[in-house]
């Protein structure tokens, strides 16, 4: 009988091209979050477990007088009530911001040190002040709603630009007149020069609003302290376990070997989880008092008070152009809001992401940013899907097509006028950072000919017949991602057979492990379907920076590659033995070691196997296993050009995203499929904040928008299908020539969508309109234009 089974070599070959780099492979873990068999952290559970309830400051800004805890310590089921005094007494550090930003002068920011529950003023409404433990959720709420906080009122303030001005309320003795950074970059000598001698200087004052994260998945955590070892044990969604175990040992005051952070399935994050929040010390605080498992879990109501949110910019911008439309400088000057306390990342994104991303694909020569973040009676700020990426992006984009406006230029030839040319890389931007590869102009071409630009005007006429108008635009982009940053890349041949890779990057939605499984796949021919990924155990992830920055792909794609050649190295000597030949003899490649010009060869796997049940002589590896660690992955640079074209019902106001398209540079794109999936998500986001969402405040303080009722979010109907291509120039600054793709989306649609409003609106002769871009917004601005015009 004759054997059809294909050789091994065949096999492999088969293999890679259905799974190796490019290919578009559905997510590994799918089949499980579709039935519903994820575990995400309300779904553990230990026995005996107690629930925790935060007491929260109904005030945005006063004094601690007193608070009273009897009642509710008498309360049926209540286990425990404690207060600031309770955790200070405990010797509990302070958060704060570890970026080593600087002022203009210098010094460095200036630190909230914010405790887990304050003791003497509160700052903002949802500041955490006792917190009550039960047996169940229903006593410690009750018993939460019975702690009585007597607190006196003080004046708030909540706009940035007037906490800035002398004799606002103050919520930092240390902190004059708020300002926690005065952030400076730039040339400004040059730059007032370059203003002086343009031809034409555009000037745009934008607002970048306020948002909310809303992940589907609210904060919850769960505590467990083991007295014999004296060691914390924390279930909660991160970003990176290793990061977030490092930082609430020093929050806890603990060595860092006494904590162990552990993160399952999390559902979504978008930089909100990747801080350490004053509950998950309070519950370890408790854990370790009771001697019992303790869990909290935040309602909606309370995550638009206690989760960090993003964007909130007042800015005044400006592009300096010559005659030709030449740009000469662009600066920024303004306001970031940083909410009541510095925590995480903050002031990062609403200074320097700012000023490195500003330049975006443009030979802009020189640039400047001048904003100062400062402290308001409002919920923390934090990163927040792009972290400056696509506000930077916004602020030059809209200044482009307003200068094109104001110079009679045709903001489509401006632009072109204006672009990095390929034989200009690497190219230094006026950001600091230099661009390692791009076809800018290429990628923009490319873009209006699959938005269909060219039967725009056709389209435009249809909808002026229906009463409508229509606009359309571009909005070019370039992401400047994560600096740079070690990653762990460990390999390890399991005794089942089984391949298992583990990383510091942690997946809350992005589906790591069907793309890094590719990867290791491709490097060193192990079956896609035989590799497992470990992210979420802080005792097995020894070291890495986490997800962020859309850095991951990036980051353990190069860790993976150089530990893939470790493999190798140790294969080719264990093949050696195995086979009895020379090492200098033995090649690999689609996963087999062979000796070269013959056709005896070992697989990878058997390889591994026999390792194990062999006992290998002195000096020969006796195992594949890596455990490696990059030094320094760097930053890349995606880029891109959406279109959008909207149209819009003058009599109401309501405007329809009708058409999008988009063309990225991703550079190398490993999974095709999955790239498409963040990047609709990310345009998504984009669209919230373009057309809806925006978290508000009354004069005192108080939060106007605290749930979906007055919150909006956009549905399925808002989001367009969208037309999407490719357009890559691999990357030069990494193994794999990958750039980050994540939060592209928003940087893309932000500008894109409220260019091409503005465009509708120039019938009227509307020339600039802040997001949201709400059905009121829009309905207003056509009337002052037409009240203006009459």
């Amino acid at each position: 009988m004759q054997d059809h089974t294909p050789p091994a070599s065949l096999e492999n070959a088969i293999a890679l091209q259905k799974y190796g780099v490019g290919q578009p492979v559905r997510r590994k873990e799918d089949d499980t979050l579709v039935r519903g068999k994820g575990k995400y952290t309300d779904d553990f559970s230990l026995p005996g477990q107690a629930i925790c309830w935060m007491v929260r400051s109904s005030h945005a800004h006063g004094l601690i007088k007193g608070i009273d805890t009897a009642a509710a310590k008498a309360m049926p089921g209540v286990l425990g009530v404690w207060t600031g005094a309770d955790l200070a007494a405990a010797g509990y550090k302070p958060f704060t911001c570890g970026l080593p930003l600087k002022n203009r002068d210098g010094s460095p920011l200036l630190q909230t040190n914010r405790p887990a529950l304050v003791t003497d003023k509160v700052r903002f409404v949802g500041d955490p002040v006792a917190f009550v433990v039960a047996e169940t959720a229903a006593q410690a709420r009750d018993a939460a709603e019975a702690v009585e906080v007597d607190i006196e009122p003080l004046p708030a303030v909540t706009d940035a630009a007037e906490a800035s001005k002398p004799g606002a309320p103050q919520l930092y003795d240390n902190i004059p007149n708020n300002v926690a950074l005065d952030y400076h970059y730039g040339d400004t000598a040059k730059i007032d020069a370059a203003f002086a001698a343009a031809a034409h200087v555009t000037k745009l004052d934008i607002v970048n609003t306020r948002v909310a994260v809303v992940s589907m998945e609210p904060r919850v955590a769960l505590a467990h302290y083991d007295r014999k070892t004296e060691r914390f044990t924390l279930q909660v969604p991160t970003q990176g376990v290793s990061g977030n175990k490092a930082i609430l040992a020093r929050l806890l005051n603990v060595p860092a070997d006494k904590v162990r952070i552990l993160t399952g399935n999390v559902g979504g994050s978008f930089g909100m989880k990747n801080l350490n929040y004053p509950e998950y010390t309070c519950i370890a605080h408790a854990a370790r008092e009771l001697g019992r498992p303790v869990k909290w879990l935040d309602e909606r109501s309370t995550s638009f008070l206690s989760d960090s949110q993003g964007r909130a910019q007042l800015i005044h911008a400006e592009l300096a152009l010559d005659a030709d439309g030449k740009f000469l400088a662009v600066r920024l000057s303004g306001y970031g809001n940083l909410g009541a306390y510095i925590t995480g990342v903050a002031p990062g994104p609403l200074s320097l992401n700012t000023g490195k991303n500003l330049a975006s694909v443009y030979r802009t020569p020189l640039l400047g940013v001048d904003i100062k973040t400062v402290l308001t009676n409002t919920t923390l700020m934090g990163a927040y899907r792009g972290a400056g990426r696509p506000e930077a992006n916004y602020y030059m984009e809209r200044l482009i097509d307003a200068a094109a406006d104001e110079m009679g230029i045709n903001r489509f030839t401006l632009r072109k006028r204006n672009f990095i040319k390929p034989s200009q890389l690497p190219f230094p931007a006026a950001s600091g950072v230099t661009y390692d590869s791009g076809d800018f102009a290429g990628v923009f071409q490319k873009a209006l000919e699959i938005s269909d630009y060219d039967n725009f005007a056709r389209r435009k006429k249809e909808s002026k017949k229906s009463g409508k108008l229509r606009g359309i635009a571009v909005g070019s982009y370039l992401e400047v991602t994560a600096p740079p940053s070690g990653e762990l890349g460990k390999i390890t041949f399991e005794p089942d057979g089984s391949v298992k890779l583990t990383t510091g990057t942690l997946d809350y939605g992005q589906g790591h492990a069907t793309p890094f499984a590719q990867v290791l796949s491709d490097q060193l021919g192990v079956p896609f379907e035989k590799i497992t990924l470990e992210q979420g155990d802080s005792d097995l992830v020894r070291f890495g920076n986490g997800t962020g920055g859309s850095r991951s792909i990036t980051a353990t794609g190069q860790a993976i590659v150089e530990a893939s050649a470790l493999v190798v190295e140790k294969g080719k000597k264990a093949a050696a033995h195995m086979l009895e030949a020379s090492e200098a003899d033995i090649e690999f490649g689609q996963g087999r070691f062979t000796i070269a010009g013959t056709d005896r060869s070992i697989g990878i796997m058997e390889l591994a196997e026999r390792m194990r049940e062999s006992k290998m002589p002195e000096g020969t590896p006796d195992t594949l296993d890596v455990d490696h660690a990059t030094k320094e992955t760097a930053s890349t640079f995606p880029n891109g050009c959406h279109v959008a074209e909207v149209e819009i019902d003058p009599d109401t106001g309501v405007t329809r995203i009708v058409r999008y398209s988009a063309v990225n540079d991703f550079g190398v794109v490993v999974n095709p499929m999955i790239v498409a999936g963040q990047l609709h998500g990310g345009v998504a986001q984009g669209i919230g904040q373009a057309l809806m969402e925006e978290v508000s405040y009354d004069a005192s303080g108080q939060p106007i928008t605290g749930s979906f009722m007055d919150y909006a979010l956009p549905r399925a109907g808002d989001v367009p299908s969208m037309q999407v291509g490719d357009h890559p120039s691999p990357a030069k600054s990494n193994p794999l020539g990958t750039k980050g793709c994540g939060e592209a989306g928003c940087a893309g649609s932000l500008v894109c969508i409220v260019n091409a409003v503005v465009d509708a609106l120039s019938e009227y002769g509307v020339k600039h309109i802040n997001m949201p871009l709400t059905p009121e917004r829009v309905w207003r601005a056509i009337q002052d234009a037409k009240a203006s015009a009459a």
